[in-house]
């Protein structure tokens, strides 16, 4: 799989904007169970994009990431010392805004409240103990920026999760989540996507990112660097099992946190959101409607869903009325046009 941008027409604008329009649809159903949702919303098929079509904090949060990324200097100048200045910057000004007000996850807010003490190193800022999905509903931006070499990407997604999740499946979910967009927008077909995945990961089980993440491995009971990071990738890999295995019988009409997760944590929240993807590869309403009406994390599996199936499809797989009314869409189109190379 090649490195350059822009095999898929406008994959940046559409995964942001898939990624933007699955958080406002899933929203509303989060923390509500299939029965209750279907009750109140009717037939998940047709489930209606909210009016207003508001966001959570994952759009939020992916909209922080991708400023920092722009600010930072791009290609071989983006390491860590490069990007934790404006990152720390912006998920701190999102813990501070007055928007910031849409259900957002303790450990996103416990973490940037230490942030933004002076003089603390983020290391210590980090929460440890926390592989929750907020490591990688918002780094769909890492695997869009172009121009990165396959360890930078790597090492920014990383990075970008530890911040506030210092755990390592969190760190591992976030890398494979941004390699999954990487992979799409570069052109490659989804049914291939579970079992590069899974190479990903095998490939990458025992590497400790030194350089992005400094000693934040010593913080855990882990003996070493790779047995710190190795546990994240194993944790990773069995949730790909359960995916393989819901894709072997696939079952359209139920619930998709049965299968793979309610995608609280990062693996399972990645996990399903491919799914619902993948059972749905080329009816993006319908893979955003499947993952809107579960009983997990319905926002943030929604959202991941959106970002992949844009990925793959490109801006035109959104349809204008929809597009139109994402709140932040001017931010999520000025992303893409700058990453639509």
């Amino acid at each position: 799989m090649g490195e350059a941008m822009g095999a898929v027409a406008g994959a940046a604008t559409g995964s942001l904007i898939g990624l933007a329009l699955g958080d406002a649809l899933g929203y509303p159903t989060e923390f509500h169970d299939v029965p209750e949702i279907l009750a109140r919303y009717g037939p998940w098929r047709e489930l209606a994009l909210p009016e207003p079509a508001l966001v959570s904090d994952d759009t939020q949060m992916t909209l922080a990431l991708g400023h920092a990324l722009r600010a930072a200097p791009g290609g071989a100048g983006l390491t860590a010392a490069a990007l934790e200045p404006p990152l720390r910057q912006a998920y701190v000004a999102w813990w501070r805004s007055p928007e910031n007000n849409r259900a957002p996850g303790g450990t996103c807010l416990r973490a940037c409240a230490l942030l933004d003490e002076p003089g603390r190193p983020w290391t210590e800022a980090s929460q440890i103990g926390s592989k929750g999905c907020g490591a990688n509903m918002r780094v769909a931006p890492v695997g869009l920026v172009p121009g990165l070499t396959p360890g930078q990407r790597a090492g920014a997604a990383q990075f970008q999760a530890a911040l506030t999740h210092g755990h390592p499946t969190g760190l591992a979910a976030a890398d494979l989540t941004a390699y999954a967009v990487r992979v799409l927008a570069a052109g490659e077909p989804p049914a291939g996507l579970p079992g590069l995945l899974r190479g990903y990961a095998r490939t990458q089980r025992t590497t400790y990112r030194e350089d992005w993440l400094g000693d934040l491995w010593r913080r855990s009971p882990a003996a070493s660097p790779a047995a710190f990071i190795a546990r994240g990738w194993d944790e990773c890999l069995g949730v790909l099992d359960r995916l393989d295995a819901a894709l072997a019988a696939p079952d359209r009409e139920a619930d998709p946190c049965a299968a793979t997760g309610l995608g609280w944590i990062a693996e399972e929240a990645l996990a399903t959101g491919l799914l619902c993807f993948l059972l749905f590869p080329d009816e993006p309403l319908t893979a955003l409607r499947r993952a809107a009406c579960s009983s997990g994390d319905s926002d943030s599996i929604a959202c991941l869903t959106g970002a992949f199936a844009g990925a793959h499809l490109g801006a035109g797989a959104w349809p204008r009325e929809w597009a139109d009314r994402i709140e932040y869409r001017a931010d999520l189109l000025a992303l893409g046009e700058a990453w639509d190379v």
